[in-house]
């Protein structure tokens, strides 16, 4: 929806803008063994740390190395933690990110204008993509114009624009993107490329970010930058020079030949396009405010789409099991290490032992489903041997923290070299949603077949939310595997109602959940049992309610 255009003067309305709730406080853990180069692009979404105590042993989140929040103020830090659901019970995306174009001048305060948004948004999940990572690669003969002051970045054919609308598609869209980062000082790109996924807002800044039809129809509120062209010079000489390594000379001379032609030909035309003027910048704070008002609006028309899974789960009573569910064969052994593990008096070394030798027959059995081709191989004795081979590119094991992870020494003892990703979903106790808090993918996993683990589903609820994950990194649904120790019914009609090509693998299903969404009979808390940690005496548990 594009916003009604308004006068940046105009007084914000008295309704203050929801305060955000405080981001969860236990610090994360990662334990020795899974914190291992993997060799993965990272999105790290962390929690904010806290002070570390020991004793007495409480349940931790195991988590990796962090990167930097999205934007650290003088007041506070904003955390991009805690992204809850972004689709429907069909498992598709319910509503669109909102974009928001900020056009303006070269050094009019775009980057500023945009931190203060952010601030003021005060909420999770938030991408702010500019348009200088969106330069052309530039040949030889433009590289050598460009080492002279003599090449024209503040024209429309500087920008790919192609590779801009594609992306801002893909981001709206809630898919992963890869951005390319470009390096002002040599003219090019680097050749890294930074990885953006998952946001409610979406914040577009850049010269030209209202000069293309097809951007505009991306852009959901327009926001024009105007400042002094003064101002903005002094701005352009203190950033060339002081981050860019220009000389005065060198960026008056691009400034006066460039920069102020195309700022009165291309930029400055464009206001008439805008919803919203910014006159003086990040000073017009009445403007700012007008503009996080209505951006909440927005976002809080999306939480009223939000679905109810213990209504979903009602909806699927008495329906068969889906086709895309198997389940271990119940031989006597099998049995017999469920009624180990089920018991309430096993110890702990025992419960571990027999949870591991059933997640190493899940995996075994899991496997069977993977795609395999007739191959021809040669015996010692020189005799020809008809047999299969795996017809996928690469195995890939993604683990739904906490108690995913003690899967993932079974599936490494039967997958050599195999890959493994990690994801945290944790519950929101205000709201009872899941929401998503990190995620560690392995590079060009869309290429893999990905085995999903989790030792428990009640709801599925996490379940769903890691899949959708992984489809937006654009893994195929038939590629995905859900395993799984112990299911209830109702997780596993709500995963292959939104995911019916989605394999479900499991050892167990139990008919109930109770009141708590917890599985009846059940295991118990998985996590709690094998690691050994007593309950949060409060009920905060990112295992509980949506165990999986």
């Amino acid at each position: 929806m594009a916003a009604p255009p308004a006068h940046a003067d105009a007084a914000p309305s008295p309704t203050s803008p929801p305060a955000a709730r405080d981001p969860p406080g236990r610090q994360a853990e990662r334990s020795e063994t899974a914190c291992e180069d993997r060799n993965a692009e990272s999105l790290d979404r962390l929690l904010p740390p806290v002070g570390a105590g020991r004793s007495p042993r409480k349940r931790t989140t195991s988590q990796c190395k962090s990167e930097p929040p999205l934007l650290r103020t003088s007041k506070r830090t904003i955390y991009t933690a805690g992204r809850p659901p972004w689709y429907n019970e069909h498992g598709t995306q319910s509503k669109e990110a909102f974009a928001i174009g900020l056009g303006g001048g070269s050094a009019s305060g775009k980057t500023t204008v945009a931190r203060m948004i952010i601030e003021a948004l005060d909420v999770p999940w938030v991408v702010l993509l500019s348009m200088d990572s969106f330069y052309k690669v530039l040949t030889e003969q433009q590289q050598e114009q460009a080492a002279h002051n003599n090449f024209n970045f503040d024209h429309p054919d500087a920008f790919d624009f192609d590779l801009i609308i594609s992306t801002l598609k893909k981001l709206k869209q809630g898919k992963s993107v890869k951005v390319p980062i470009y390096d002002f000082t040599t003219h090019s790109r680097k050749k890294d490329w930074k990885t953006l996924y998952g946001a409610n807002v979406i914040i577009f800044e850049g010269i030209m970010a209202f000069a293309d039809k097809t951007l505009l129809e991306l852009l959901d509120m327009k926001i024009f930058v105007d400042t002094d062209s003064d101002i903005r010079l002094v701005r352009r000489l203190r950033r060339d020079i002081s981050e860019r390594g220009r000389d005065i000379e060198g960026v008056i001379k691009q400034y006066n030949k460039f920069v102020k032609p195309a700022f009165d030909q291309y930029i400055q035309p464009t206001m008439r396009l805008a919803d919203i003027v910014v006159p003086r910048g990040s000073g017009n704070t009445v403007a700012i405010d007008l503009i996080v008002q209505h951006v909440h609006s927005q976002l809080e028309e999306q939480r009223k789409l939000r679905w109810d899974m213990a209504a979903l789960a009602s909806a699927h009573q008495c329906h068969p099991l889906p086709r895309t569910l198997s389940v271990l064969k119940s031989t006597p052994q099998v049995r017999g290490m469920h009624t180990i593990i089920r018991d309430k008096e096993t110890s702990r070394d025992e419960f571990i032992f027999y949870s591991k030798r059933l997640m190493r027959l899940l995996i075994e059995h899991a496997l069977s489903f993977l795609p395999f081709q007739d191959c021809v191989v040669q015996t010692p004795q020189g005799q020809d041997y008809a047999g299969k081979c795996y017809a996928g590119k690469q195995i890939t094991g993604v683990s739904i923290l906490r108690a995913g992870e003690t899967m993932e020494p079974a599936l490494r003892a039967v997958c050599k070299d195999v890959r493994i990703g990690t994801i945290l979903i944790q519950t929101n106790q205000l709201t009872g949603e899941p929401e998503l808090h990190y995620l560690r993918l392995p590079k060009d996993i869309s290429d893999d077949h990905v085995i999903l683990m989790d030792c428990t589903v009640s709801t599925g609820a996490a379940a769903m939310m890691a899949v959708r994950v992984l489809l937006d990194h654009d893994v195929p649904e038939d590629k995905i595997f859900l395993l799984s120790l112990l299911m209830a019914e109702m997780g596993v009609h709500s995963v292959a109602y939104a995911f019916p090509r989605v394999r479900i693998i499991t050892t167990a299903v139990d008919k109930r959940v109770n009141d708590l969404f917890r599985i009846i009979p059940g295991i118990g808390n998985f996590g709690d049992r094998y690691f050994g940690t007593d309950a949060v005496p409060d009920g905060s548990d990112e295992e509980e309610p949506y165990t999986g």
